[in-house]
């Protein structure tokens, strides 16, 4: 059935008029207005107690996933926390890293989110690096620079809902490997230029931000490009390789939750937002509408039509919002160029998250070939 025809179905089951039309633009509204999408979370987590090096959670499955989570409360509370020691009907305890934001104590509601980093490279991580900006077609976009010694340049793009700080886990590595990074904004973002009609596009019109980065890379110096996006940001790569007139000099693309399949992804963060069925239909029939985003063109490079180059896709069998499916798809349809790696148990665009060290090998050993 088609996206359209779908949706349409739901509007006759919920109804008609305003009321469909409010219903349609709510479930649609954090997908098309991605600088104000809320955290997500299944729900509150509370502090039980707290020991040296250590926390106890609620038993929930945020609280209970593998790998490396922030912990965040209130306004700026943030901690680190890391593997589960003990989980039981009690509660789930972790080896708590740090806690640099903020005092947690027990009872405290928190939210455990993907966002183990916070600032800058230098603050975050003690990397050097220079704030710079490219000339994009609405304006200056900036950009953290980070010096490395190869002449192919990685130009990273944040996801849907997120910023620059996403790109932070994978710094170290990537400095490693002595590779010059430009981390990116685009339109939307805080500090870069507003999309024309304050909406999100889904690389329909970001594309041409993250070719204005290519334009910058290729003016510093860089021999070729890497392109490395997460969610929405893997999908702005394929659309910026297949598009742009600068497409000869990118050399790879890596997708970390490339959202591949829009309808499906619609739906699913539509009932992420708390809209289930006929509703989240009708979120997904908003979202075409109000982005006015070309289903045939956006599904003809989430195939991989245009694909030309080695591209890493890494992505989560069990992606709450980018179906697998679609990536297994792409694989398929590009078993010559296209190499996808699972990586079990992580969230969207948060694999890395659930199992840091893996993940960096992944990268890793499929980077090295290619530099």
């Amino acid at each position: 059935m088609r996206w359209g025809t779908a949706a349409a179905v739901a509007a006759a089951a919920i109804g008609t008029g305003v009321a469909v039309l409010v219903i349609g633009r709510r479930a649609s509204e954090r997908l098309v207005r991605p600088a104000a999408a809320p955290e997500r979370s299944a729900g509150p987590v509370l502090v039980q107690s707290l020991a040296a090096g250590r926390a106890t959670f609620t038993r929930t499955p945020e609280s209970s996933r593998p790998g490396r989570w922030a912990v965040e409360w209130g306004e700026d509370g943030h901690a680190v926390v890391e593997e589960v020691l003990r989980s039981d009907e009690q509660g789930v305890t972790r080896r708590l890293v740090r806690a640099d934001r903020g005092t947690l104590t027990p009872g405290t509601e928190v939210r455990f989110t993907p966002r183990v980093y916070l600032g800058d490279p230098t603050s975050a991580l003690g990397l050097p690096f220079t704030e710079t900006a490219a000339e994009g077609e609405l304006g200056a976009l900036p950009a953290w620079y980070l010096e490395g010694k190869r002449g192919a340049w990685v130009i990273l793009i944040h996801g849907n809902g997120a910023d620059r700080q996403q790109t932070l886990p994978v710094l170290p590595l990537l400095e490693r490997l002595a590779l010059p990074v430009l981390s990116v904004t685009y339109r939307g973002d805080a500090g870069a230029p507003p999309s024309p009609d304050g909406l999100g596009h889904f690389g329909e019109t970001e594309w041409r931000d993250v070719e204005a980065a290519v334009r910058l890379a290729l003016d510093a110096g860089a021999g070729r490009i890497i392109l490395y996006g997460w969610s929405v940001g893997a999908t702005i790569a394929l659309h910026t390789a297949a598009r742009s007139a600068w497409s000869s000099s990118i050399g790879s693309l890596i997708l970390d939750s490339p959202v591949l399949d829009l309808p499906a992804t619609a739906r699913r963060d539509a009932a992420r937002a708390g809209f289930r069925g006929a509703a989240a239909d009708l979120g997904a029939l908003a979202a075409e509408g109000r982005t006015g985003v070309d289903l045939a063109d956006f599904a003809r490079i989430a195939d991989g039509t245009d694909l030309r180059v080695p591209t890493l896709v890494l992505h989560g069998p069990d992606d709450p919002v980018a179906p697998w499916r679609a990536a297994e798809r792409l694989a398929g349809r590009r078993s010559d160029v296209v190499s996808l790696q699972a990586v079990p148990g992580g969230d969207h665009a948060a694999l890395w998250n659930a199992h840091p060290a893996h993940y960096e090998e992944l990268l890793r050993r499929w980077l090295t070939p290619h530099l």
